[in-house]
């Protein structure tokens, strides 16, 4: 197991720990992670105690039709921002009926940069039922790479928000 790998387990195992303890449950709604953030939770037992479910949005139309993802906003913003991020979270926490929602949209790469929106470049939404808070990352590497690195971050930002 790699270091990335090693790091996800412990951060998974931690998660799931605070959840229980807190008393609080999740759901993801993940695009560039393609369900990484689910499957790190969901490898940790007794996880099935605080986690909901997940939603795999890759297509604009999944993160409309299933999350909530106002159109006009995929279109104004891109998939990858603040601003669809925010839905998704905000989508798939009331959809799941969970306290906490996490969500993750970004260009993994190696082919669909733009010049404002470069390879590794990932947004993470965190919603509860006040707030959703939300933050871009650049990530280098390769397309795992990216993808490790983006599952490690979205389990950092979910162990800040309980133990804030």
């Amino acid at each position: 197991m790699n270091e990335l790998d090693l790091k996800i387990t412990k951060l998974s195992k931690q998660v799931v720990t605070l959840f229980i303890e807190n008393g609080l449950t999740l759901s993801t709604a993940e695009s560039c992670t393609g369900g990484g953030v689910a499957a790190a939770i969901t490898s940790v037992s007794g996880s099935s105690a605080m986690f909901n479910g997940a939603v795999v949005a890759y297509s604009n139309a999944i993160k409309s039709k299933v999350l909530g993802v106002n159109r006009d906003t995929l279109e104004q913003f891109g998939a990858v921002s603040n601003e669809v991020v925010k839905e998704m979270a905000d989508g798939v926490r009331e959809l799941m009926s969970s306290d906490i929602g996490i969500s993750t949209s970004g260009i993994a790469g190696p082919t669909g940069s733009t010049p404002d929106k470069p390879v590794g470049l990932v947004h993470f939404g965190l919603s509860d039922q006040s707030e959703c808070s939300f933050v871009g990352e650049n990530f280098e590497g390769d397309r795992i790479s990216v993808q490790k690195n983006s599952v490690i971050c979205a389990l950092e930002s979910l162990i800040s928000y309980v133990c804030l």
